[in-house]
């Protein structure tokens, strides 16, 4: 007697094919989930690894996401402790490390995470030779150069999230005191993904309208309506949310959901991301640091070289050398 399956569908010995489009996430802590969720259900990718090293917690939120396949365009999630999952990978992003604690800065973070990338990024490329890399995990710069020196991938196929939630947190601060849509504000913050990131006052505008032209001081200390504080609630927002939940996750899952879009599907969009910036207005060291770049298929194709007044140039500069006196320190 057949069986049901056999009754029901008939085998024509179909070659299988791929999407094309497969995402390892490494790290399910709360801000892998954040992305992966994020992916999934935004139709990102039809499919996704996850890898970690905590095999209970992987195997219950691989069957709650399986759970939900009937709701996400039927996308194939598989999850596994062993780096062999992430095979055929476009891109594979990394979440993984110590988490930053309430008071402690993503710098802190730095030998802690490296030692953790030690064993990430080797297998992520022997297994995906031709994949791009996204670092996630703090702090998102340094670990991006550490990514980059032990992946031997190309520059432009090692990013770092970067500055892409700084300059949403950005605009969203910026639309709530104008009063308009944060996609309708456009601002951009650069440099790291930290303490040291330079907000670009010069270039923001609302509909090719520059807030400069309408009050040269927007953005500085000689302001009277002071919107340099939007500057710095950027700055703090994510110490904020860790003080007030443990963690941030929703909005970083966002923001790599978008990344990951824009480069799986060869959409050439602009981004504020992390990639190596020597030669940049000036910068003479390797460091990766964020600046707007073009994102497709094949990772950064284009930095966008903004017009920076000269505080804007010697803030990006503080943040370059700060990286490099860090890197400095590192022990590979």
């Amino acid at each position: 007697m057949a069986s049901v399956k056999d009754t029901l569908l008939n085998e024509i010995n179909a070659p299988v094919t791929t999407s094309g489009n497969k995402v390892t996430i490494v790290g399910i802590g709360a801000v892998g989930m954040a992305c992966a969720f994020s992916i999934l259900t935004q139709n990102v990718s039809s499919e996704v690894a996850l890898v970690d090293v905590a095999a209970d917690k992987l195997q219950g939120e691989l069957l709650d996401l399986q759970h939900g396949s009937a709701f996400m365009k039927n996308a194939h999630v598989t999850a596994s402790t062993d780096f062999a999952v992430s095979a055929g990978s476009r891109l594979c992003i990394i979440t993984a490390g110590a988490r930053q604690r309430e008071g402690e800065t993503r710098l802190d973070l730095v030998q802690r995470n490296t030692d953790i990338l030690k064993g990430i990024v080797p297998q992520l490329v022997k297994h995906s030779p031709d994949t791009i890399l996204l670092v996630v995990s703090n702090p998102c710069d340094i670990l991006t150069y550490v990514a980059w020196k032990l992946s031997g991938l190309p520059k432009h196929k090692v990013i770092g999230s970067g500055t892409n939630l700084d300059s949403s947190r950005f605009r969203f601060l910026l639309s709530q005191r104008l009063g308009t849509a944060p996609t309708s504000v456009h601002g951009w913050i650069i440099g790291e993904h930290g303490d040291t990131s330079v907000p670009v006052w010069s270039g923001v505008n609302v509909a090719g309208v520059r807030l400069r032209e309408i009050n040269p001081n927007v953005g500085s200390s000689e302001d009277p309506e002071k919107w340099n504080e939007l500057h710095k609630e950027v700055v703090q927002s994510a110490y904020e949310v860790i003080r007030l939940k443990g963690y941030t996750s929703w909005a970083i899952g966002l923001s790599c959901a978008s990344l990951a879009n824009t480069i799986l599907r060869n959409q050439k969009a602009v981004h504020a991301v992390s990639t190596l910036i020597k030669g940049e207005h000036g910068v003479e060291n390797d460091v990766f640091l964020s600046l707007p770049c073009v994102l497709g298929a094949n990772g950064v194709t284009h930095i966008v070289r903004q017009y920076l007044n000269p505080d804007e140039v010697k803030a990006l500069h503080t943040s370059a050398d700060l990286m490099h006196k860090v890197q400095t320190g590192i022990k590979f």
